[in-house]
């Protein structure tokens, strides 16, 4: 069977062809330096208190931990955006495997930076059945640790190729978080994490679902 990320290492393989030397070498240093800055290791982790959240979902309503806890584990990733072709492959595999996380009375939550009408685009696309939330400013990315400011000349390759970040993130189109996902308990604590500062590499939905499984 073909994990997530062997599919996401081929496309990035495939990527790297099409993308010009300069622009490579950019986003090379910028992954290196963040990686270097130690900031995954910061994060919030196994073991931590979940910060609690209220976000607009893509659908008009607004989605609290809390609630969502009520019910029972939650499964919170996030994600850099529609614009992120990594974070859409990441999601459908996650989609592909929501009936895994449901059938262990889980919820599944996504969580990015973009705006509401940005994440209704995104859900019909890939036909998401789980809500996508908008964390404009990144403040919820914030208090897991996670968020991070795009270098000024990453940010100026992203702006030539018309991603817009400006609009799509309200106003923040700086700020992105680490790609994470964390399985948090009903009583609100952490129980397994995957966070990286490597936005082509993601949380294997099969580690995923053995983590709820090692819930019960």
């Amino acid at each position: 069977m073909t994990t997530l990320n062997s599919e996401l290492r081929a496309f990035y393989t495939a990527r790297q062809e099409q993308i010009p030397a300069e622009i490579r070498e950019i986003m090379r240093r910028a992954g290196q330096e963040l990686a270097d800055s130690g900031q995954a290791d910061r994060a919030l982790g196994a073991g931590d208190r979940a910060p609690r959240f209220r976000l607009p979902a893509a659908t008009g309503k607004t989605v609290a931990l809390d609630d969502l806890l009520a019910d029972g584990p939650v499964v919170l990733t996030f994600y850099r955006g529609a614009w992120c072709p990594y974070c859409n492959i990441a999601l459908r595999a996650l989609q592909q495997h929501h009936a895994d996380i449901i059938a262990r009375d889980a919820r599944l939550v996504a969580v990015s930076p973009q705006i509401p009408d940005e994440s209704l685009s995104l859900a019909e696309k890939h036909g998401l059945a789980f809500d996508v939330l908008s964390d404009i400013g990144s403040d919820t990315a914030k208090q897991y640790g996670l968020a991070f400011d795009l270098p000024d000349d990453l940010a100026a390759v992203y702006d030539r190729l018309g991603l817009d970040l400006q609009r799509v993130n309200d106003g923040h189109p700086h700020t992105l978080p680490l790609p994470a996902t964390y399985v948090i308990d009903r009583g609100g604590v952490i129980r397994w994490a995957f966070v990286t500062t490597d936005h082509t590499t993601r949380a294997e939905p099969s580690d995923i679902v053995a983590a709820l499984d090692a819930l019960r």
